[in-house]
């Protein structure tokens, strides 16, 4: 049970990297400085960020250790947030740029709002 507990852990963790790595080319093209890095081939931890303009940026770690969203201002936490309410975080912004039109200020200025 729990060799497959953690060869499903695995295959979460690597789906939540390629997950980042589109939202993070989504997010460039709409304009906004947005990386996400990984160590290695084999997609076990990633670091995304993006910047929402006026000193926001946002962070969201991925490992085998845990999944974190940081919120930052001014270089000042506003929040931090693990695991499942994490994830939530990350499918707002997600659903946030879904929702906009591709490279507009609507997408500037909703996403400035929400976050």
């Amino acid at each position: 049970m729990f060799l497959r507990l953690a060869h499903q852990h695995r295959q979460f963790v690597q789906d939540l990297v390629m997950n980042l790595q589109a939202l993070a080319i989504v997010l460039e093209r709409r304009g906004y400085p947005a990386s996400c890095y990984t160590c290695g081939d084999q997609m076990n931890s990633a670091s995304f960020m993006v910047s929402l303009g006026d000193n926001h940026l946002i962070r969201f770690l991925v490992s085998d250790y845990g999944i974190t969203w940081t919120e930052m201002r001014d270089d000042r936490e506003l929040m931090k947030l693990e695991g499942a309410e994490a994830i939530n975080q990350l499918q707002e912004l997600a659903n946030l740029v879904k929702q906009a039109a591709p490279a507009s200020t609507t997408t500037n200025k909703a996403l400035a709002k929400k976050y």
